[in-house]
C-alpha cells in the first residue's frame, strides 16, 4: 500500500542513494573505517604487550660491577645490560625524564658489602610513571627484581636451617572464574561505542537534508505546499533516515565480524564471541535505537538555518548517546532493570553480556527496546509540532 509516508520514504532513499556524502557515511565510514580502526588499535595493543614479554630489553645499569650476581639473574630473564648509558643516577634521571631511555637501574656502591653481611642491599629503579610507553618495560624489570629478592630471601633462610614457609604463613590460591570470551571484553568493551557511532553516522547527512538542506536549497517551502500532511513528510524522511542507519549498522557488524578474525586474542587467552548469530542478536538489540537517533538528529536539524550549521550541531549531538557508555566502562556498571530505561547505556550493557557469552535476559532487552522507541516517539511528536510552525521556513 503506497501511503504518503512510504512514498516519501522511497523517494528519499532513492535520491540519497545518489548523494556521495550519504553513501560514504552509510557504506564506508561505519562498515569499513570503524572495524578497520578498531582492529588496528587492538592489534597494536596486543603486539606491544606480547613483544614486551618476549623481547630482550637493554637495561642501563649503573654500578653493575657491584652486583654481578644480580646482573647475571637479569640476563637470564632477557634484561641485557646496556653497552653505553648514564654513569650516574643523576644522568639516568635526566635521560628518563627526556625520554631517551625507558628505565634504568642504579646499584648502591655498598651493595656487595651489605650482601655479604646479609644486610639491606639497595638498588634504585629510575622510572617515569607518567610515560605509558615505558610502563611495560618498568613493570617487567620490577617483576624480575622482585623474583631475585624472593629467591635470595629463601636461600638465606635455608642457610640458617629455617624453612622459607616461616615468612609465608599463608598460601594464596587464585581461582579465576572468567571465561576466554569474558576476558575479551577487556579489549572489546568499547565495541558498542563504534557500533552506535557508525549507526548514527549512517543517517547523519539524510537527517540534515530533511530540514536544513531543503531550507538552504529553497525547496522546503514548495515541498510543504504539496497535498501531503507535514507529519507524513517528516515521518517519511525519518523512515528513510532509519533505513540508512539500519543498513550502516548491518554492514558495520559484518565488518567487525571480518576484522575480528585478524585479531589474535587467543595469544592472551581470550576469545571473541562474535559469530553470525551473535551479530544478528546485536543487530536486534541496537535496531530500536535507530528511531531515537533519527528523531534526535532531525529535531536538532530543524533548529538550524544552514547545512553547515546543522553539521556543526549534529557533530556534537553524535557524542551525546555515547557518553553513558564511557561512564559505564569507567565504573564497571553491571546490567540492572533500572538501567534498561536509559537508551544507549542499556544497549551497551546487553551487547557486553553477549560478548561475554553470558545469558541474555530478553526481559531486559524488551525494556531497553520500549525505552528507546518510546523516547524516540516523544522526539518525533516534538519534531512534528516544530514542522507545523511557519517559522520553520525561516
Amino acid at each position: 500500500m503506497n501511503t504518503p509516508i512510504l512514498v516519501v520514504c522511497r523517494k528519499e532513499v532513492l535520491e540519497n542513494a545518489r548523494d556521495r556524502r550519504t553513501v560514504f557515511s552509510t557504506l564506508f565510514f561505519g562498515p569499513l573505517f570503524a572495524p578497520a580502526l578498531f582492529a588496528v588499535l587492538i592489534n597494536v595493543m596486543l603486539s606491544q604487550a606480547l613483544s614486551s614479554m618476549d623481547e630482550v630489553i637493554e637495561l642501563p645499569i649503573i654500578g653493575a660491577e657491584h652486583a654481578p650476581g644480580l646482573v647475571g639473574f637479569l640476563r637470564r630473564y632477557g634484561l641485557e645490560p646496556a653497552a653505553d648509558g648514564p654513569t650516574t643516577i643523576e644522568e639516568a634521571r635526566d635521560a628518563v625524564l627526556q625520554g631517551r631511555i625507558d628505565v634504568a637501574l642504579a646499584v648502591d656502591p655498598g651493595f656487595s658489602e651489605a650482601f655479604r653481611a646479609a644486610a639491606d642491599a639497595r638498588v634504585t629503579l629510575v622510572v617515569d610513571r607518567s610515560q605509558t610507553r615505558a610502563t611495560a618495560a618498568s613493570q617487567r624489570v620490577r617483576a624480575v627484581l622482585d623474583a631475585y629478592v624472593q629467591q635470595l630471601g629463601m636461600l638465606r633462610l635455608q642457610a640458617r636451617g629455617l624453612s622459607p614457609m616461616v615468612v609465608r604463613p599463608v598460601t594464596i590460591d587464585e581461582l579465576d572464574v572468567s571465561t576466554a570470551a569474558a576476558r575479551s571484553v577487556l579489549l572489546l568493551g568499547m565495541l558498542t561505542y563504534f557500533l552506535l557511532l557508525a549507526t548514527l553516522a549512517g543517517g547523519f547527512y539524510l537527517a540534515i537534508d530533511a530540514t536544513a538542506g531543503e531550507r538552504e536549497r529553497g525547496s522546503l517551502e514548495p515541498l510543504l505546499t504539496v497535498p501531503v500532511g507535514r507529519s507524513s513528510l517528516l515521518l517519511g524522511k525519518m523512515a528513510a533516515t532509519i533505513c540508512y542507519m539500519l543498513l550502516s549498522l548491518a554492514l558495520t557488524l559484518v565488518g567487525f565480524a571480518i576484522a575480528l578474525q585478524f585479531v589474535p586474542l587467543e595469544s592472551l587467552g581470550m576469545r571473541a564471541n562474535f559469530g553470525g548469530l551473535v551479530a544478528l542478536k546485536i543487530f536486534l538489540l541496537l535496531a530500536p535505537f535507530t528511531p531515537l537517533g533519527a528523531a534526535l538528529m532531525t529535531l536538532v536539524a530543524s533548529f538550524t538555518r544552514s547545512y553547515k550549521e546543522a553539521q556543526t550541531y549534529l557533530t556534537l549531538v553524535l557524542l551525546v548517546p555515547t557518553l553513558p557508555l564511557l561512564l559505564a566502562t569507567l565504573l564497571n556498571v553491571q546490567p540492572d532493570l533500572k538501567l534498561m530505561w536509559i537508551p544507549s547505556l542499556s544497549q551497551h550493557l546487553l551487547v557486553t553480556a553477549l560478548l561475554k557469552a553470558a545469558p541474555l535476559s530478553w526481559a531486559y532487552a524488551a525494556v531497553s527496546a520500549v525505552a528507546s522507541i518510546g523516547l524516540g516517539a516523544l522526539l518525533v511528536l516534538i519534531a512534528i509540532r516544530l514542522y507545523d510552525r511557519e517559522a520553520l521556513l525561516g
